[in-house]
């Protein structure tokens, strides 16, 4: 009778990573127990899917910001000039061709808005490449300096665009075929929030994809556990830390254009004035983390939405009590993929 050798410790199973499922459920719990509360099926719909909308377009703005600091360790209070940019930079593309926005045509509205996009996108990301040679990268590791110099950045920038598109607030109607509600079982669903949720799922997507899926991705996960030891290991991450800040910056941008048709009117400070948010959402996330930025971005939005319908004053300060809320359960966020 012969006895069960051991396996050899490098053939032996290796434990599961658990997964933490705990702050995916916090959205559909949040969203079930405001049920009850509001009362009405159809008005919950409607602010469901608002709150939904809005989340996503948050997510895009930050989730670059989060990619940035978790890989850069950058703090950019900057940000918020890429997001006023690249809505500027689409009135390029907007405003030219308004008579096509006009016509009662999906396809050829949504033709022009992606041309918009596009070069909102380029524009932005370009204007990331160089903020990030010029000015970010003298203050690598200096934390204070680099609040002080991206904050100043961003003041120059808005000043910029009072020079190129001048200091009148820019109306942006929604394209026709985007305008109006989709009725539900009496619940009003605007077009365009539908347009906003479908477009925020794919940017998660595709970064969810390369993170996860590509050489590039890894190198990225790598560079954010232990940027010093996958240059010692022969990489040179550092090549890759200006295509992460240009594709955050661009994100921005991409923001930037959602953001600007959602309020149907464009200001210079539109940026800043989202910085607030957009720095919430990322300490809730997680620092670091795209997956926590995004449960955090749909928890902000959809608060922001229910707390404005049933107690408007307390609306002012929802997004404040949920980051304390959520830091109190866990400190370091939903999330945190970096351990500084």
């Amino acid at each position: 009778m012969s006895a069960t050798l051991p396996l050899p410790q490098h053939e032996a199973a290796l434990p599961g990573a658990r997964r933490d499922i705990a702050p995916p459920l916090l959205v559909p719990i949040l969203m079930l127990a405001m049920l009850p509360l509001v009362g009405s099926f159809p008005t919950w719909v409607t602010l469901s899917v608002a709150g939904l909308a809005m989340g996503m377009m948050i997510f895009i703005m930050a989730s670059g910001l989060t990619l940035v600091f978790g890989l850069m360790s950058v703090l950019n209070f900057g940000h918020g000039a890429f997001v006023s940019v690249g809505a500027f930079a689409a009135t390029m593309v907007l405003l030219p061709m308004r008579g096509w926005l006009e016509v009662d045509s999906l396809l050829l509205n949504l033709g022009v808005l992606g041309l918009a996009v596009l070069l909102a996108m380029l524009v932005t990301g370009l204007l990331g490449w160089a903020f990030e040679r010029i000015i970010i990268m003298p203050v690598y590791g200096q934390h204070l300096k680099q609040i002080l110099i991206t904050m100043g950045g961003m003041i120059v920038a808005e000043q910029l665009i009072h020079v190129i598109w001048g200091a009148e607030t820019i109306p942006l109607p929604l394209p026709t075929a985007l305008r109006g509600a989709i009725l539900f079982q009496d619940a009003a669903i605007e077009k365009y929030r539908l347009v906003a949720v479908v477009v925020g799922l794919v940017v998660f997507a595709v970064m969810f994809l390369v993170l996860n899926r590509t050489r590039i991705g890894l190198l990225i996960r790598a560079g954010v556990e232990n940027g010093e030891m996958v240059e010692a290991l022969g990489y040179r991450i550092r090549r890759l830390f200006v295509a992460v800040f240009a594709a955050g910056s661009a994100l921005a941008g991409l923001g930037g254009v959602m953001w600007g048709l959602y309020k149907e009117t464009l200001n210079a400070a539109m940026g800043g004035e989202l910085m607030v948010m957009i720095f919430i959402v990322v300490i809730i996330g997680g620092l670091g983390s795209v997956g926590g930025c995004f449960i955090a971005a749909l928890l902000t939005a959809l608060v922001a939405n229910y707390a404005g319908f049933l107690a408007p004053k307390v609306a002012l300060v929802s997004n404040i009590i949920l980051m304390i809320a959520i830091l109190l359960w866990r400190p370091a966020g939903l999330y945190s993929r970096i351990g500084r």
